[in-house]
Order: structure tokens, then C-alpha cells, then sequence
């Protein structure tokens, strides 16, 4: 394709999509599914239009999924309605580590025995396929900052963190491939890329978020009153703290989430100390302004959360139409094999479920809530830039190839299977019962 056939696809689906949004809404399907069936429609399944070719354009496709994930996970961490209390945390926590590893393991376990690849690869696999979606996921997560829906918050928060919770797996396999350093025994995965990095990254994350907060809240407020580009400062603290997590060996993931967390309530722990209140509800901040014959009334207050994340949502759009038009470029009549797609199923039917089930033992999760979580564990974005990121590290031609085709499918399946399903197992639970508010 052309590029200026590119521009006539890209925006006449986005024409589309912006006028018919309405319509889409009341569609048992989601935007994913449209931009993946017209990616499929243009590339070599059908009209062979364009090709996209993951191995040898993965630096390019890194860079954009990359980008993509960090964005979204910005857009996740500042609308997350609680503050961190591991209390309120806890399940989301436990999904993230003890339902990650769990699942990266059955994963591994399935493709070394039954698929035939080597133990490395088995791991690494599970370790791309494995950590759930915050991009492709918007049907299953949090939607505003005041949303306090438990299943939304738990999905969400779980997508924030194990997107930075895999990255341990991911250099595990690469070292058993010996594309890594694993240390005697094991000893410098351990101690540098499980505790150093996730340690390092959540500091630095939760220091650049409440720093600039504070910073934001003072230049905004008398006697300052000064106005801030909240675009700006929401890009640039992803930049800042990613960069500096890169650079110190830290999983900048989770430090962007967490700063995104950090940013967001702190804003309301100053609203709600300006306002004099203890209500722990997300309260808009507010001050006075003083009118020449009326009583003051109190005016909201911008915060860079809140103005940052329209921005952002679009950005998430505009990366989610690009990054699933190209999948669909890449898939292939004979990429549905019958390892991929078993390796889909089983990662969707068995291992996800029972990954659920074992990290949320001992909480107080309603069976409702555990069944909605195992179904609703949606692969996306971050998978294809965990295969990328390994290609990029040195992963062989060969052993790529054949990691590259179950990592599409999975995807592929997980964005059908998964958005079909979201809107009426959604809407059938909650008319089943009340819905369950995050405390």
C-alpha cells in the first residue's frame, strides 16, 4: 500500500468510527473487533493489500506498542478511585504476582511438553501471553476517576501492575536461552530483576508522581494562580519516570503506573486538606472566588490527573486503530495452527481461570466476581511488545518464528472471544445482582 492509501484507510475508518460511535456503543462488539476485521480484510488473508512483518519490523512495532502500554497505563493509574492501602489492594496485588507466576508457569509447562519448545522458550511464551491488557481492555476497566465498581477496579489495577510484573518472567526465559544473566543460581534474577527493579520502580514512580502533584497543586493556588499544560506535564512525567527507571534497571511499567497512582491521590489528599473535609470520596478540589455582589461559591480547581487524561484516552484510541490494524495485516491463512490456537485455549479455558481461582484463595471475592476475573483476562498490546522487546534482545530467527504466530493468535482470539462476550456476561451478572462498590 501506498501512503497515500494508508491516509484514505486510517481516515476513512476513523470517519467512520466518529460518526457511527453512538450506534457502536449498542453493538454487542467492540472498536478492536472492526479495526482487527478491516486489518484482516486489507492484509494477506484476503485483499493482500499490505503485509506487516513482526520480525523484520519489530524495532519499529517495539517502539509503538511500547509507547502505547505506557500511555495506557498513565490513563489507568489516574483514574484509580482508592488510595493504596493493601487492604483495598489486595486482590489486585495477588493477581499480579501469585496469579501471574502461577500462569506463566502452566503456560510454559504446556508448550514444552506439548508444543515441543525448549524450557526457555516455554517460559519467555508464558511470560508474553500471560500479563493481562490495559489497552485493549477499556470494556473491563475503570472508566472515570469516580467509577468504584469492584470488578472494574481489580482488571484495571491487575493490568497496571502485572504489565511490569511479567518483566521478571520475561528476562527468566531469556536467560535460560542464555540471552541473560541470570547469576549463580539464579542469584542476580533475584535479587536485580525481581526485588531491585520492582522495588526501584514503584520509588521512583511514587516520588515523580507526588512530586509533581505538590508542584502542581502550589503553582495553581494563590499566590501564584498560575495556568499549567496538563497535556504536557501528564506526557512528561511518563517520560521522565520511564526514562529514569530505564536507566537505573528498573521495570518503568510500574513505575509509570504507580507515579500516575501517586499523582492522582495525592491531588485529592490536598483537595481534601484545602477543603477542611476527611470525606474520603474523589472530590473535585475547590477555592473560592469572591463575586463584587454575591456570595463566593466554590470553583473547581484543575488538576493535572484530571486535565491529562482526555488527552490520553485519545492517544489510547489512536495507538488501539493503528497497533490492530497491523495484527490483522500480519495474520496469514495458515497462521491459525493448531498449536496456536490450542495454546490460545488453554491459556483462555484453563490456565487464566485456575491462576484466578488459586491467587484470590483466602479473599472475600464472591464466586461471581473470581469467574468474571478468570474469563476477563484480555491479551493485547503488551503481549506483542514483550515478543518484540525479546527479538530485539537477541531471541534466534528461528525460535522467533515460532513464537511470533502463537503470540497473534492469542491476541487475535482474545479480542474476538473476549469482545463478543464483554457487554452481555457484563450486563447478565450485574442484573443478576448489585454491584459490589471498592471500599
Amino acid at each position: 500500500m501506498t501512503s497515500a492509501l494508508w491516509f484514505v484507510l486510517v481516515g476513512g475508518l476513523m470517519l467512520v468510527m466518529g460518526l457511527t460511535s453512538t450506534v457502536l456503543k449498542r453493538m454487542p462488539v467492540t472498536t478492536a473487533i472492526i479495526y482487527l476485521a478491516v486489518g484482516v480484510v486489507v492484509g494477506p488473508t484476503v485483499l493482500n493489500l499490505f503485509h506487516f512483518n513482526p520480525l523484520k519490523d519489530s524495532a519499529a512495532l517495539g517502539v509503538l506498542t511500547e509507547g502505547a502500554v505506557l500511555i495506557s497505563l498513565f490513563s489507568a493509574g489516574v483514574k484509580m478511585p482508592v488510595p493504596f492501602e493493601f487492604g483495598r489492594w489486595r486482590a489486585p496485588i495477588l493477581l499480579a504476582t501469585v496469579s501471574m507466576a502461577l500462569s506463566v508457569g502452566l503456560v510454559a509447562a504446556f508448550a514444552h511438553y506439548l508444543l515441543g519448545l525448549p524450557l526457555g522458550a516455554g517460559v519467555l511464551l508464558g511470560a508474553i501471553v500471560a500479563p493481562t491488557d490495559p489497552v485493549l481492555a477499556t470494556d473491563v476497566q475503570v472508566r472515570h476517576p469516580g467509577d468504584r465498581d469492584l470488578l472494574r477496579f481489580s482488571l484495571t489495577c491487575e493490568a497496571g501492575m502485572n504489565d511490569g510484573s511479567a518483566f521478571p518472567f520475561v528476562m527468566l526465559g531469556l536467560g535460560l536461552l542464555g540471552l541473560h544473566d541470570l547469576g549463580d543460581h539464579g542469584l542476580r534474577w533475584w535479587s536485580v530483576d525481581v526485588a531491585w527493579a520492582t522495588l526501584a520502580g514503584i520509588g521512583i514512580g511514587v516520588a515523580c508522581g507526588v512530586a509533581l502533584a505538590r508542584v502542581g497543586w502550589a503553582l495553581r493556588r494563590a499566590p501564584h494562580r498560575h495556568e499549567l499544560l496538563d497535556d504536557f506535564l501528564g506526557l512528561g512525567l511518563i517520560g521522565v519516570v520511564y526514562g529514569l527507571s530505564v536507566l537505573v534497571h528498573a521495570w518503568g511499567f510500574l513505575a509509570v503506573f504507580f507515579a500516575a497512582v501517586a499523582l492522582r491521590q495525592t491531588e485529592m489528599k490536598l483537595a481534601r486538606a484545602a477543603a477542611g473535609s476527611v470525606d474520603a470520596s474523589p472530590v473535585a478540589p475547590t477555592q473560592r472566588r469572591a463575586d463584587t455582589d454575591a456570595t463566593p461559591e466554590p470553583v473547581p480547581v484543575p488538576t493535572v490527573s484530571e486535565g491529562s487524561l482526555v488527552f490520553k484516552e485519545h492517544l489510547e484510541r489512536l495507538s488501539e486503530l493503528l497497533l490492530v490494524l497491523l495484527l490483522g495485516g500480519s495474520l496469514f491463512l495458515d497462521s491459525w495452527s493448531w498449536a496456536a490456537v490450542a495454546l490460545a485455549l488453554f491459556l483462555f479455558g484453563v490456565a487464566r481461570p485456575v491462576s484466578v481461582l488459586v491467587g484470590l484463595l483466602g479473599t472475600p471475592s464472591t464466586w461471581r466476581m473470581r469467574g468474571l476475573t478468570g474469563w476477563f483476562g484480555v491479551r493485547g498490546i503488551g503481549s506483542l511488545y514483550y515478543l518484540m522487546y525479546a527479538i530485539q534482545h537477541g531471541l534466534p530467527e528461528a525460535l522467533a518464528l515460532q513464537l511470533i504466530q502463537p503470540t497473534l493468535i492469542v491476541v487475535t482470539l482474545s479480542i474476538l472471544l473476549h469482545g463478543i462476550s464483554v457487554k452481555p456476561m457484563m450486563a447478565f451478572f450485574w442484573r443478576r445482582g448489585k454491584r459490589t462498590p471498592v471500599r
